[in-house]
């Protein structure tokens, strides 16, 4: 598993900052992607905050956060994003 930090999280992330990254597949297509501790910690993030948005629950700082989450990966791992995300 990569543990090599490439970005930063932001100063708005709240969330868990894991010690080792992963790979991660796309529950849609169910192509693969390896992220480093940084990028997992966000990717979880953004997937936690769809899960609840799709459960009924729509806070405006939620949906704030949800794509400022999709904007970090499309800025600092524009691959992983087409590949998971996207």
């Amino acid at each position: 598993m990569s543990t090599k930090v490439k970005a930063k999280l932001p100063s708005w992330f709240h969330g868990e900052l894991y010690e080792e990254g992963g790979t991660v597949r796309n529950r849609f297509s169910g192509e693969e992607y390896e992220l480093n501790n940084v990028e997992l910690s966000m990717y979880d993030f953004v997937i936690g905050s769809s899960m609840v948005m799709e459960m009924g629950v729509h806070h405006d700082s939620l949906v704030i956060e949800l794509r400022k989450g999709l904007d970090w990966f499309r800025k600092n791992n524009p691959k992983a994003y087409m590949v998971l995300l996207d």
